[in-house]
């Protein structure tokens, strides 16, 4: 593996990876679950804080584990294998391959505004009592996860140089709504009521608390990402360094364009029509740009697509490498491409997963399921840091957690609480991800037994 990620790509990495969609739509789903501007409000801020207080934890342990697989490194050394398996387990077949798909046919979907042929349907069928449609757009959504795979196949510097691109593109896309809204925008009156579902703060309680954790989902959907970065530990130059500044420093940029993005919306949008609204930002520009400005910005929110996709699937490749190496994973996992020292095995394993969930066209269903596995995840790598400090105090820790030990408790007992709301609220979806996870557990006991 080649050190070849410095501060600065190690940065766009982390805003490449959290800024996705996410941004550009969850805005209404968030609106019709809190029923009010003030706790949209109170869900980004909140959201903004428990993933800084789990930038904080993440940050410790890639600076003292500046390893390929970063969680399944951590998991590993501060829970035990099972854990750290589990979490690449998860990872290998459920969270990166989903998340892959998904991005592709966001992009695809992006590109079906301009180009309508896209959603052309090739033909239609039934499995039992289910009616499936094949478009155009599921073929090209397997062809695009190839492509970007192959970009991460031939260098990791040219990976890291496309991604500062993107990354630049995508911020300048944020901050040209932010700016085009202040400037042109029509500037309305918040209305000093909620208009739907009211639940303000004299009526504060438990349903409100559910309404706000339930706000906090397709929020947490869009901060997603600022964990990865120790996935590429053994690729970043002065990790002990990089890893923690660059962590921070990217989620901070973050959360400063997400709640002024937010500001642009609801200055410019009433409230009922951002709560029914399906493409926020776009209703957005085109109040203030007509149809042609809409188009531009559905460009900008491909191009954001397409730059998460590459960095998941540049992060996701290592987990299942390191697991390989380990021997406990499939021994292809773990082969390096001689000349560009990527993770060959492990890139062609995800890249064929991926391309076969994007042409199922299933991967919109099985969304909540990785969602739901990951902040599992969150919160057994919070008791990672936290038992870490008390098994192994003389551990190098270049960067030690702020806050500790509440900001790793906060994250933990946060992640906790929403994995719990989920459960509640989507009860089958993630029992089936509990299974998948707890698929993995004979594979580890084999694969112990052969090593």
């Amino acid at each position: 593996m080649v050190r070849g990620l410095g501060l600065w790509s190690a940065t766009a990495i982390v805003i490449g990876d959290t800024i996705g969609t996410g941004v550009f739509l969850v805005t209404s789903d968030m609106a019709r679950a809190v029923g009010s501007v003030t706790l949209v409000f109170v869900a980004w801020i909140a959201g903004g804080f428990i993933v800084l207080c789990g930038a904080f934890c993440y940050a410790e342990l890639g600076a003292a584990f500046p390893k390929a697989g970063g969680p399944y490194v951590y998991l590993n050394r501060g829970l035990g294998p099972l854990w750290g398996f589990l979490f690449g387990w998860m990872s290998s077949f459920l969270e990166r391959p989903v998340a892959m798909a998904t991005l592709a046919a966001g992009f695809l979907r992006f590109a079906g505004f301009l180009f309508p042929v896209v959603a052309s349907p090739l033909f239609r069928g039934h499995v039992g009592s289910y009616e499936f449609v094949f478009t155009v757009a599921q073929p090209l959504a397997a062809l695009v996860v190839l492509v970007v795979t192959a970009i991460n196949y031939l260098s990791v510097r040219m990976g890291g140089a496309i991604q500062v691109l993107l990354t630049c593109l995508k911020m300048g896309t944020i901050l040209g709504i932010v700016i085009a809204g202040i400037l042109f925008g029509g500037k309305h009156t918040v209305e000093p009521a909620p208009v739907i579902a009211p639940l303000g703060w004299a009526s504060l309680g438990w349903k409100t608390i559910g309404a706000v954790l339930t706000g906090l989902v397709p929020a947490m959907w869009a901060y997603n990402g600022f964990n990865d970065l120790g996935d590429l530990g053994e690729e970043i130059v002065h990790p002990q360094k990089n890893i923690p500044v660059a962590i921070i420093l990217g989620l901070l940029t973050v959360g400063g364009l997400y709640l002024l993005a937010n500001v642009v919306y609801f200055r410019t949008l009433p409230f009922a029509e951002i709560a029914a609204s399906q493409h926020v930002a776009s209703d957005v520009v085109q109040s203030f740009a007509g149809a042609r400005g809409a188009a531009w910005l559905t460009v900008a929110m491909a191009v954001s697509a397409l730059g998460a996709l590459h960095v998941v699937v540049m992060t996701g490749a290592r987990i299942p490498f390191a697991m390989a190496r380990d021997g406990v994973f499939f021994s292809f996992a773990r082969r390096i491409q001689p000349s560009f020292h990527t993770p060959n095995g492990a890139l062609i394993f995800l890249g064929c997963v991926a391309a076969l969930l994007a042409l199922t066209g299933t991967f919109e269903e099985l969304y909540s399921l990785f969602v739901f596995a990951v902040w599992i995840f969150f919160a057994l790598t919070a008791i990672a840091v936290l038992r870490l400090r008390r098994t192994e105090p003389k551990l190098l820790r270049p960067y030690r957690a702020w806050g500790y030990p509440w900001t790793p408790l906060i994250f933990f007992f946060a992640a906790v609480a929403l994995t719990i709301n989920l459960w509640m609220v989507r009860p089958v979806r993630s029992s089936l991800g509990l299974l998948v996870i707890a698929a993995g557990v004979p594979f580890f006991y084999r694969w112990r037994r052969a090593g």
